[in-house]
């Protein structure tokens, strides 16, 4: 199949690519390259040993995707283009709605024009709120605690409505719990600009000497250890899962909970990361960050069911491959000094 991959150099974008690409699908990527590197697209070519095309594009601008749209006739379009920092969407909403928003209508739009018969797009289990786990996907979407999140459930109710009055478009909401870990080769996994928003990250960051030590938002959460509980999927698991979906042949709306189904406290993730690689990773308590819930994990029984799915991958290789990946990138900025 011919896809359109919208934030294709970012995180996960990058490693749906990979196993799009190990799956024989002809890959279109674009990407502003706001929170992702050019380098990427080298990378993905170097685990594949596959081309793939790249423009350097951002999806809120309609005419330079019309323009792409034309010239292609794409069968399907996978959205993972968008602004993902909770903490960031809470003190800067306008940004997160603009770009979130505009982004979706603008995919939604040239689906319908070209007849892209696909979306699958990147939702998150934020749309969930403050809800109660297991989370299925029947759940009741609650009030959402942050920007971040509410964009998320708005890109959702847009696609649904699209589809309503396109019956022809399949749409696969796949909502992501929380993906960590890097590709085995360590050419691929998360570089954040800054200071990082996701917790592996900067548990890498502090193994590696790049930060002082670890700040852990809350240990008075209603939970064992006092700290949050995710659950945590290898970013890998998560990108085959866009495989599945996109082989399925599944028309319709088809909504599924990426995940393992296990909840993770963040202080037994930073346990595990410190027995598997040895290393001790200092940290202080500081206090909660708006927006965060308590506890957050999936029912992945409907992705296994219907679309023959189930994460394999688990905490000890999410952790293992992390730091790998951590210590290769500092092997290449000791190689560009």
């Amino acid at each position: 199949m011919k896809i359109l991959v919208t934030g294709g150099l970012g995180y996960i974008g990058s490693h749906a690519i990979v196993q799009l690409l190990i799956s024989n699908h002809e890959i279109t990527i674009i990407d502003n390259l706001s929170n992702s590197q050019k380098e990427t697209h080298k990378k993905i070519k170097d685990i594949t040993g596959k081309n793939s095309d790249f423009y350097k594009i951002d999806t809120t601008n309609y005419a330079k995707l019309d323009n792409l749209c034309e010239k292609h006739n794409f069968d399907a379009v996978i959205h993972f283009a968008g602004y993902k920092a909770v903490g960031e969407s809470i003190n800067e909403p306008l940004k997160y709605y603009f770009n979130n928003l505009l982004s979706t209508i603008n995919i939604a739009k040239l689906a319908i024009k070209y007849d892209i018969n696909t979306i699958i797009f990147s939702s998150s289990a934020t749309v969930y709120g403050n809800g109660e786990s297991p989370f299925t996907e029947k759940s009741p979407l609650l009030e959402r605690t942050n920007p971040y999140g509410e964009t998320k459930a708005m890109c959702e109710r847009i696609l649904i409505d699209t589809q309503k009055a396109y019956p022809n478009l399949s749409l696969f909401l796949l909502r992501y719990f929380n993906p960590i870990g890097a590709h085995k080769s360590g050419l691929l996994g998360e570089i954040p600009n800054g200071i990082p928003n996701n917790l592996v990250p900067y548990i890498t960051q502090v193994a590696k000497g790049k930060r002082e030590k670890l700040q852990i938002y809350g240990n008075d959460y209603n939970t064992p250890d006092g700290t949050g509980i995710r659950d945590y999927i290898h970013v890998v698991d998560l990108a085959k899962g866009h495989v599945s979906a996109l082989e399925s042949n599944r028309t319709g709306i088809n909504i599924y909970n990426l995940g393992t189904g296990k909840g993770t406290s963040v202080l037994e993730l930073v346990n595990a990361f410190e027995k598997v690689n040895n290393i001790k990773i200092p940290f202080e308590i500081v206090s909660r960050r708006p927006g965060d819930i308590a506890v957050s994990y999936a029912d992945v029984s409907k992705a296994k069911r219907e679309l023959g799915w189930e994460a394999k991958l688990t905490l000890e290789d999410m952790v293992e491959d992390a730091w790998n990946f951590e210590k290769n990138l500092k092997k290449e900025e000791n190689k560009n000094d």
